[in-house]
């Protein structure tokens, strides 16, 4: 199948490219109760907590970057980590109010904040509300006390499903995380504990599969030869196709390679990053991409949380010095980012956005290979190639 695509087109109607994605905020908080051993996410564990230190930080944050882009349309604002449940709510509020305040909100917008299901930021559900949070994503992880503690979890099965109880119960969208092809876990085990997740009929679900990242305690045993029992690769594609068929049938789509959900109810504020629209990071280790004057720039923040603070105490701003990202920097990003999900890129975006359409030959080979297909403009994934996305990915970049 071959498919011509000239560069040029966008979003139309002199519309900027990022504007295809929207615009969202992200906020970083750092801190964690305990640091789980697979995770190598930036998340630090503190004693105590100066936490009007950070409103003030925050605040003083979106207002140096509401400054930059005063008539934007906040679409989403998502509070992550770290376990961002144990801000104070107030601090939360803060940040909700400062930002509503410089920037138009959209009508429908989506205030997401993650939480583990520990009793003190279930306790603090309610006021989260009542600050503006509408949607919540809690870290459920596993149904299985065993496993839970492998994983380094505080929480039990009991608890994960009382805090799912009272987030259904204040919350408008819920959405909660498993991680699957754990150490020892069959294929039957898998399927078990999905069914008994998708009995507790979620509107979303995060189904990831156990990576082990360098850096991490998990990554030092692996390393040592003392983390056993992890699936191979026949079996960990065996559960990823357990996983959507399972899914599907429950109602809740693949709409990213690793998030299900029911029509309407995906996460909005992560469709802007996999869309290529424009969110400002903020927050010790926050990534963003800002586009000002037809520039897209990366920008990026300090991972440790004092230096973070000492920067917007000194200096005004938290961030480093920005990079501005060339049109083959943008191309490839989207590219990278659209085909994790359902609905691909639109090729002729990808083609202005570089200066040139990707190798015919090689779009031809992977078609011909079942792994991508195009439907007029639009290249998506398969089934088979969001398996190997790496892969494919590999080879419409070599």
């Amino acid at each position: 199948m071959t498919v011509g695509v000239r560069p040029g087109g966008g979003p139309g109607d002199g519309l900027q490219d990022w504007q295809a994605g929207g615009f969202g905020l992200y906020l970083h908080w750092p801190y964690c109760v305990s640091k789980c051993p697979y995770c190598d996410f930036n998340s630090h564990v503190a004693t105590s907590v100066d936490h009007a230190a950070w409103a003030r930080a925050y605040v003083s944050e979106i207002r140096r970057l509401a400054a930059e882009t005063p008539d934007r349309r906040l679409k989403t604002i998502y509070f992550g980590g770290g376990t961002p449940s144990l801000m104070l709510p107030e601090t939360v509020a803060e940040v909700i109010t400062a930002a509503l305040a410089c920037w138009t909100p959209a009508n429908d917008i989506e205030i997401t904040l993650e939480a583990n299901p520990g009793s003190v930021e279930v306790g603090r559900f309610r006021a989260f509300r009542a600050a503006g949070v509408n949607r919540v994503s809690l870290g459920v992880q596993a149904l299985n006390d065993r496993d839970l503690q492998r994983l380094g979890r505080a929480h039990d099965v009991g608890a994960a499903r009382r805090a799912l109880d009272v987030a259904r119960e204040t919350f408008d969208r819920v959405s909660f995380d498993l991680i699957y092809a754990r150490q020892d876990q069959s294929r039957g085990d898998w399927a078990r504990e999905l069914a008994d997740a998708l009995r507790l009929q979620p509107d979303h679900l995060s189904l990831y599969q156990l990576t082990i990242e360098d850096g991490t305690v998990f990554g030092r045993r692996l390393a040592a030869g003392q983390l056993h029992g992890l699936p191979g690769e026949d079996l960990s594609a065996d559960m990823y196709l357990d996983t959507l068929e399972a899914c599907e049938l429950a109602g809740l789509m693949a709409y990213e390679v690793s998030n299900y959900a029911r029509p309407g109810q995906e996460s909005r504020h992560n469709l802007i990053y996999w869309q290529s629209g424009d969110y400002l990071g903020v927050g010790p280790g926050a990534h963003g991409r800002l586009t000002l004057d037809d520039t897209r720039h990366a920008t990026t923040c300090p991972l440790a949380p004092a230096a973070w603070l000492d920067r917007i105490n000194r200096l005004g701003s938290g961030e480093t010095p920005r990079e501005a990202l060339t049109g083959e920097d943008r191309a490839t990003e989207f590219l990278l980012m659209g085909l994790r999900i359902r609905e691909g890129i639109d090729l002729a975006r990808h083609a202005r956005l570089g200066g040139q359409p990707l190798r015919q030959d090689r779009l031809d080979e992977l078609i011909a290979m079942g792994l991508l297909q195009c439907c007029g403009t639009q290249l998506y994934a398969t089934t088979r190639g969001r398996m190997v996305l790496n892969q494919v990915l590999a080879r419409l970049l070599a």
